[in-house]
């Protein structure tokens, strides 16, 4: 396949197709992620088409107040999944294909904001994929500031984007009624 040909792949988008003011950084599309290691070999960012939808609204919304949607993770087929878990065996963190897991739906983001003026990230309490309890929803011990940038990413995905957030993981977004989506295993994807 052509990566052409992959741009739409039902039910997938690349959200660069329809969100490009949108900033993309595939962590897992680089070794800039938890396991130190290239897991996919295309830095292309797929969403379900009602993830795409939703995450255009908060896009839309967050431009009025000079912000900007970052996304680093988005669909995850199921052997990247695996890799991931085979790494970190740690089902608070990173979903056991196995089981239940929610970026190989494909309803499911992993999101932070930046400043549209200088491009540079808001502060929030972690960098991405990092499990600890500083990462947690409910951690408080944190300046205020950063506090109040945790907080409009929430609002701003929860309420406008109808959005549920991860406990565990202040950038982890899952599209209400992510579990009724079925898994998505597309050969070739990311490969």
């Amino acid at each position: 396949m052509t990566s052409k040909e992959l741009i739409s792949i039902e039910p997938l988008v690349d959200i660069a197709e329809i969100g490009q003011s949108i900033s993309i950084d595939i962590r897992y599309a680089t070794t800039n992620n938890f396991t130190k290691k290239i897991i996919y070999k295309s830095d292309l960012c797929y969403l379900h088409k009602d993830v795409a939808i939703a995450v255009m609204k908060v896009q839309k919304y967050l431009e009025k107040q000079g912000l900007c949607l970052k996304i680093f993770d988005g669909y995850r087929p199921l052997w990247a999944q695996q890799i991931l878990f085979d790494t970190l065996p740690d089902e608070r963190y990173v979903g056991n294909p196995k089981k239940t897991t929610r970026h190989t739906r494909g309803t499911a983001v992993d999101v932070t904001l930046i400043n549209l003026s200088d491009n540079k990230e808001l502060e929030m309490p972690t960098e991405f994929d990092s499990f600890s309890e500083k990462a947690h929803l409910v951690y408080e011990d944190l300046e205020n500031f950063i506090k109040k940038n945790r907080k409009l990413l929430q609002d701003a995905m929860i309420k406008i984007g109808g959005f549920e957030p991860l406990p565990n993981e202040w950038w982890h977004f899952d599209l209400k009624g992510w579990q009724d989506y079925p898994y998505l295993d597309i050969p070739g994807l990311y490969c």
